[in-house]
Formats: C-alpha cells, structure tokens, sequence
C-alpha cells in the first residue's frame, strides 16, 4: 500500500466489518487474547511492543508464540501474518509519531486506539517520599500511565480527523473511581488520563471521533502487567487490621509461585521511633525497609483466561461502535462498587447542600429546590404535595 495513501478516501469501516486497531502496549495476557480475537475477527492490527517488555523473555512469551502461530499453515490462521505488525515504542512522542506512520503505510488507516499499557506502583504517599530513587517511581507511573499514552493519542489524532471518523478506547481500570490504599501514584495517573480524555472527547466530537474509558477490576490490570514495589516504612505495616492491604495481597499472590517469590524485609528494631510516634521529632521521612523491586505476576494456568475474558469480551463489543459509551464498567463487582461510590458521593453532596448553596449570591428556584428536598428527607412525614 503506498505510504501517500489518502485516508479520507478510504471506506469508513463499520462495527461489523475488518477494522484496524493500534495497541499501545500488546504484551500483556489481556493483549494477546485480545489480538487473537481481532485476527479471527479478520481485523488488522498493529502491537506496539515497550523495549523492556520485549526483551523480557518470560513477559513477551505469549506474543512470540502467537507470532509463530501467525505464521502456521493452519486453515484457521491464514492470512494472520499479513494482518498484524508489531512495531517497538517506548511511549516518547517521536516513537509513536513513527508508530502511527507505519500503521497508515500498512493499513491505510487507524480506526481504533486502543490506550491499554499498565503498569503499578506499589506505595504509599510517604513511601514514595524517602529517598530521591522511590521519588522517581512517581514520575515512572505517570510517563508509564498518563504521558506515553497521551502521545499516542496526540499522534493519532491528525490521522483520525483526516479520515472524520475513529474511536479512541482507553483501558484503565475501576481505580478511575475509587482510590486504592498503597497505590496513590497509580491512582492519580489514572485519574489523570481520565481527566484528559473526558475534556477531548468534548474537543474531537466535531471530528466524529468517539472516546470510550474501560474500567475493568483493578486485578486484572494489576495481576497481569508489572508491579514495582517501594520499600515499606514500618508505621504503615499491619495498619489495616480489618482487611489486608493492597500490598499483602499482591504479595501473596506473587509467593504462590517460587520464580516470584518476594523476600521478607529486613527486621526493624521495636524500639526504633518513627515520624509517627511521640518520640520522634524527625521531619524527614522515615527509612523503607528493603530495596525496590519489579515482578510479573505468574497466574495458575487458565487463571489469565478467566480473569481477562469479561475484558476483551468488553472491547471487541463497544471497539468501533457506531454510539458507544463514555464510560463502560466490567463486571458485576466493579459496577456494584462504581454505584456505592457513587451512592456515597450523591449522600454526601446532600448532607451539606445548605453549604453548598451559601455561597450563591443569588436566589433561584433550583435553590430553593434544593433546600425543599434537603427538608423533606430530613422530615419524618413527607409534605403533602400542593399540586
């Protein structure tokens, strides 16, 4: 195809028909199903492969068998190696300039950004504050999370309103909506790219160009891409007596395989004082315990199926819909908790509307509104209505 092929000439293709769909990162568990959908589906696709995922041999195992099984004589996989290109990028706006170009010298056209690398880092606030190295995690979140992907998507864009049409699908997570203890970094760069993307899809409508967010549980961004764990200061072990933290979670998760095993901590003397302790009068942060580490997660077999099933199901059905939404949850228990948020939030905003309203300097029937419905809920025998 000629590399001055002219997108707006091309057919617009529909929710039914080949599309073809860039994946910012195509390494995952969720990935390589995802793309084995699309082939058999008869779309194009291009991978984009990080360089230090793909020099990773466990981590890109999966996406190199799948290669070889593109290039199989199978009946069931003709014409699969002609369908996908894997091209390495590391997320800085000159590579996925270089990406987007080789899509379009392809393809001939980009129908679907797919948003979908993940990475976390696992942290609290003040753990992430003790040394200038775990300082630097925050800023890896964000270029991992917000920046690489934002310049796929200002990449693709001049590509997109060319050919007036496109849909920009951004993986993330239900973190969009509900904080998570010990992952504060991944959290606020999830909100960020949501952030973003909720201001541009407002931008591009005119271009006919669609945004949808996906948020799926955060296990299975979590328990299928790299976590990077920050050294633990001692005041935050064992705080939440209740439930396990996010850290011993994940961690557990990690020791039932031998490969990914985490190494206890060193020992922290009980006498030593902390910054939370009466006797300490130490501004700065007190001292992790143990080094930085990086792990891939290895799941049981068919554990990654099951996980990951409800996901690709998700955006092989809204990817290129001709009206898709803004937002769509997976799964039953990221929706139930999305609507007890939400559910708290609305109860919230209710328990101090008379604050809300004070600052208003004028009056106006929705005001008054507000107040009327505020005194009947408080009222323990509704107001009969008057009309």
């Amino acid at each position: 195809m000629s590399e001055a092929a002219d997108t707006s000439t091309q057919p617009k293709a529909t929710h039914n028909s080949p599309r073809t769909w860039l994946l910012t990162a195509a390494l995952s568990p969720l990935a390589v199903r995802l793309i084995r959908q699309l082939l058999s589906h008869g779309d194009c696709v291009v991978a984009c492969l990080p360089p230090h995922e793909i020099e990773h041999d466990e981590r890109s195992a999966e996406f190199r068998d799948l290669i070889n099984e593109c290039k199989s004589v199978r009946k069931d996989r003709e014409g699969w190696k002609d369908r996908i290109r894997g091209i390495r990028c590391d997320g800085r706006m000159s590579s996925c300039g270089a990406a987007v170009a080789e899509a379009v010298h392809v393809f001939g056209r980009i129908d679907i950004l797919l948003c979908c690398r993940s990475e976390a880092v696992v942290a609290t606030v003040e753990e992430l504050s003790t040394t200038p190295v775990t300082q630097n995690l925050v800023r890896d979140q964000f270029e991992a999370l917000f920046f690489s992907q934002v310049n796929f998507i200002k990449a693709t864009l001049p590509v997109l309103k060319r050919q007036h049409t496109g849909h920009i699908m951004i993986l993330t997570s239900t973190g969009g909506h509900i904080g998570t203890p010990g992952m504060s970094m991944y959290t606020a760069a999830t909100w960020a790219l949501e952030g973003f993307c909720d201001s541009l899809a407002y931008e591009i409508a005119p271009f006919n160009i669609k945004v949808t967010i996906v948020q799926p549980n955060k296990e299975v961004q979590s328990l299928t891409n790299r976590l990077t764990f920050a050294p633990q200061i001692s005041a935050y072990v064992d705080i939440f007596n209740n439930a396990p933290s996010i850290r011993d979670m994940l961690i557990n998760v990690l020791n039932t395989d031998p490969e990914t095993a985490v190494p206890d901590p060193p020992d922290v003397a009980e006498s030593e004082a902390t910054p939370s302790t009466p006797d300490s009068m130490s501004l700065e942060p007190e001292p992790g315990r143990g080094e930085i580490f990086h792990r891939y997660p290895r799941l049981p077999p068919g554990a990654a199926d099951k996980l990951v099933t409800e996901t690709v199901h998700a955006l092989t059905a809204i990817g290129g819909h001709e009206n898709p939404p803004s937002r769509h949850i997976v799964g039953l228990d990221g929706a139930i908790a999305v609507k007890e948020k939400l559910k708290t939030v609305t109860e919230e905003m209710e328990d101090f509307v008379d604050a809300s309203l004070a600052v208003d300097i004028f009056d106006s029937e929705l005001k008054e509104e507000a107040r009327v419905g505020k005194r009947r809920e408080s009222s323990p025998i509704a107001e009969p209505s008057t009309g």
